[in-house]
């Protein structure tokens, strides 16, 4: 977090009120002074959860078992805070063989950098990336997955994931891995659905909302959260018989039939 505003301050065109107001944005100093106490791995992310006083509910523990290799495709109702708990749940699990395909925001965070895939680079990297993220299905981590790529919106008045990709049916199969649909409850702040729909109004490409998560993720203060775990579909089960974008509808919509009040 600190090295993104710092990188915003360089610019010779950026007010200092203007970097100030990026700070409070995006809670650096509050992330920081977590930052600063030198955990890493599970114990940085279990830790988190602990600083920011959220807690996780996990239901459906025994529907995995301790050998399996799975892909965990999940919603993705908040951006950060499911993240940091199915990371830490899953590593702890599995003795920290995980990998999760993560943005440039989430690359920045160099205590948990062994589990990550970067995934968004642009460029020249591409064949680097596309190899990486490969050899991370064909290992025998366990891949933490969010299809939708994005945290969810505001849909038809409904707070849900867009559309999913369909990357993980095709590795999954390609790999031979059993796909866990997983269910996390929550959602963002009014403001941030308000600020996704005005940049559509307004026809703003570029992700406004995303720089409002770390704000979003201090607002899970003291809250209670539940992560639902599926039954293992078989890697066998995505035939020719649907597209891999329709088996990806597919196990959304399994995903959603797991909710819990």
């Amino acid at each position: 977090m600190d090295s993104l505003v710092m990188k915003i301050s360089k610019g010779k065109k950026v007010p200092g009120f203007v970097v100030s107001f990026l700070k409070r944005l995006i809670h650096q100093d509050e992330f920081n002074r977590y930052f600063s106490q030198g955990k890493l791995g599970t114990e940085f992310l279990e830790g988190f959860l602990e600083y920011i006083n959220a807690t996780v509910e996990i239901i459906g523990e025994e529907n995995l078992s301790d050998d399996g290799r799975y892909t965990f495709a999940s919603n993705h109702p908040l951006g950060m805070l499911e993240t940091c708990a199915q990371a830490a749940y899953f590593s702890r699990k599995y003795d920290g063989r995980i990998a999760i395909p993560a943005n440039d925001l989430m690359m920045s965070i160099k205590q948990v950098r062994e589990y990550l895939i970067p995934v968004n680079k642009l460029g020249g990297q591409g064949r680097d990336l596309a190899k990486a993220l490969d050899d991370a299905f064909a290992s025998d981590k366990q891949m933490v997955y969010f299809p939708a790529g994005l945290c969810s919106r505001k849909i038809d008045g409904v707070i849900q994931d867009l559309p999913w990709k369909k990357t993980f049916i095709t590795k999954s199969r390609k790999y031979q891995r059993d796909v866990v649909p997983i269910w996390f409850s929550g959602q963002n702040s009014p403001r941030f659905y308000r600020l996704d729909k005005w940049c559509k109004r307004l026809g703003i490409k570029f992700n406004l909302a995303m720089l409002t998560l770390p704000s979003e993720v201090f607002k899970c203060r003291g809250k209670h959260f539940k992560m639902v775990i599926g039954k293992p579909i078989p890697w066998q089960t995505f035939t020719p018989e649907r597209s891999d974008a329709e088996w990806a509808a597919w196990v959304r919509d399994k995903v959603y039939e797991l909710k819990q009040d």
